[in-house]
């Protein structure tokens, strides 16, 4: 090339985002501002984004590399914002059955998704208004999951994910857990008891103040969760949603399922719900 001859550049404004992203699409979730650019904020989102979709592409790709095509489900999906970006940066380009379902119970952002998949002719996404109990055995979705995500599912919708995943037997599990409050209330109701009790007074303590009952009953319930998931044979890792800098809620679960023994992690499980006292949970947590 001629000393004199430039290489064109990007604009500034588009200069963070991936060849062939769609504009339009990151301007109505808002990662974009109204006129097209990137602000202090919408940076931080776009580098969210990201950073989420590099840890959910290898395992699309691993799918993709077996079995030719993707089958994925996001819960309690919200404005489909996940499955939005994983269709624009993974699936868009791809001519195979590849689908993505967003399963959502409120019917107004269910229409809105839908509205949104039209205008951008994302044909090859589905959204459905029900519940995720009622979403396991409805005949408009497949018998089985590659990929289950559920993202900031509030309370018991992330237990109601992991319920819907292994009922379709998915090969991975994308989790990122929020405001869980059954375990804490579960803690707090048995609290006197468990400090009358001199087995387990010592370690009541950890949960005694009424934050550390919060705190202590949201991280106890990623654990249930972790060996829950064991239990029915996944590799389990816990990371980091590195980026998510306005958010506590920083905790992302990547399950990958190997058939691996479940006897020992089902027993795990067990003894820390009995002494934590919240045997009622059984039903839960459950186990094959």
């Amino acid at each position: 090339m001629p000393r004199h001859a430039t290489q064109k550049t990007p604009p500034p404004e588009f200069a963070e985002l991936r060849p062939g992203q769609s504009i339009e699409l990151l301007k109505e979730l808002h990662i974009l501002t109204r006129d097209g650019r990137l602000n202090q904020d919408s940076r931080r989102k776009l580098k969210q984004v990201y950073h989420l979709c590099q840890l959910i592409e290898p395992l699309l790709g691993q799918v993709i590399q077996e079995s030719g095509s993707v089958q994925m489900a996001d819960i309690g999906a919200g404005k489909s914002y996940l499955g939005f970006i994983l269709y624009d940066l993974f699936f868009k380009a791809r001519n195979d059955a590849s689908r993505v379902y967003g399963i959502e119970a409120r019917p107004d952002l269910v229409e809105k998704s839908v509205a949104l998949a039209q205008k951008l002719q994302f044909t090859r996404m589905a959204f459905l208004d029900i519940p995720v109990a009622e979403a396991i055995s409805t005949a408009e979705l497949p018998e089985t999951f590659d990929l289950v995500t559920a993202l900031h599912a509030c309370d018991t919708a992330t237990d109601d994910a992991i319920h819907f995943a292994v009922k379709k037997h998915a090969r991975f599990i994308v989790l990122a857990p929020c405001c869980q409050a059954e375990v804490a209330a579960m803690l707090r109701k048995n609290k006197g008891a468990a400090l009358a009790d001199p087995h387990k007074s010592a370690l009541t303590e950890a949960w005694r103040h009424p934050l550390h009952t919060r705190e202590f009953g949201s991280h106890i319930t990623n654990v249930l969760r972790c060996l829950q998931l064991e239990a029915h044979g996944y590799q389990v890792n816990v990371t980091e949603l590195v980026g998510w800098e306005h958010s506590l809620k920083n905790e992302l679960i990547i399950a990958s399922y190997k058939d691996l023994p479940r006897a020992r992690p089902a027993q795990r499980l067990q003894a820390m719900l009995d002494t934590l006292g919240l045997e009622e949970l059984r039903t839960r947590f459950f186990v094959k």
